[in-house]
């Protein structure tokens, strides 16, 4: 699962809520709402540093008045959780008792293996 995007400023740990964007040809500073993506050319910001974000002399800048708040988990979140939490749900196979003198041991076609996964069943077939 992807992490969330964090701060831009050095050594910040917290959670990205904001994005700031530079418009060189107008001296202003944009921050607004998290961006959807990465953008090059654009910083991630917390809301602390967000809102205490001073521009150089001469520009302005142009804040989003409402609150930030992190993004909602998008669908690939949802779909990268749900495998996780099914991969480790999987049951280890039991590994067959080796032959110490068989270096490369293989299973028993007489004892095919057995088990159960989750709803499903593994059924060995009749001989």
């Amino acid at each position: 699962m992807r992490s969330p995007r964090r701060c831009s400023r050095n050594a910040c740990p917290r959670q990205a809520v904001a994005t700031l964007t530079y418009v060189y040809n107008e001296s202003t500073a944009v921050v607004g709402p998290l961006a959807a993506f990465a953008e090059p050319h654009t910083y991630d910001l917390c809301e602390q540093h967000a809102r205490s974000l001073t521009a150089p002399r001469g520009w302005d800048v142009v804040r989003h008045e409402g609150e930030f708040e992190p993004p909602p988990p998008t669908t690939d979140d949802l779909v990268a959780l749900a495998e996780a939490v099914r991969e480790a749900a999987r049951p280890v196979a039991p590994r067959p008792p080796q032959d110490d003198h068989d270096p490369h041991p293989h299973p028993h076609p007489q004892n095919p293996p057995t088990g159960r996964r989750g709803h499903l069943r593994v059924i060995p077939p009749n001989h």
